[in-house]
């Protein structure tokens, strides 16, 4: 078959197609004010502006899906260990901060009594007491 008689034939298919469908309705949109033309019961397009604005109110919220409210509390559940995790962490450098100052605290304290002990120890007496 070559390809004018695949065009004819596929012309005379499509001019066949549109002269039958004159004789059924066509697919354009029919006028509402005629309403004595029961057609079945179809739904409407538009509705009135008072429905369309209830339609938010009563959709505003859909129930949450279970999957949904696992994945959220997965989330928060994560936020909370490291929120935790990050505390214990500060806590713990505060601990080893206090620490350090306190040794060193302790280092210079022991310094500053020894140098004193040597500037008045004047070598007569002995530095403790032998006696208790």
């Amino acid at each position: 078959m070559s390809w004018t008689q695949v065009f004819a034939l596929s012309l005379l298919t499509t001019l066949l197609i549109l002269t039958f469908s004159s004789v059924i309705d066509g697919a354009a949109v029919q006028d509402d004010s005629k309403a004595g033309h029961p057609k079945g019961a179809a739904r409407p397009v538009f509705v009135p502006k008072s429905d369309a604005s209830t339609v938010f109110k009563r959709r505003s919220r859909r129930s949450t899906r279970y999957y949904e409210v696992l994945a959220e509390q997965r989330v928060k559940q994560s936020v909370t260990e490291r929120w935790r995790e990050y505390n214990e962490e500060q806590q713990d450098e505060h601990a080893q901060y206090v620490k350090e100052e306190h040794d060193e605290q302790n280092e210079r304290t022991r310094e500053v009594n020894e140098q004193y002990r040597e500037y008045h120890y004047d070598g007569f007496k002995p530095q403790y007491y032998w006696f208790h």
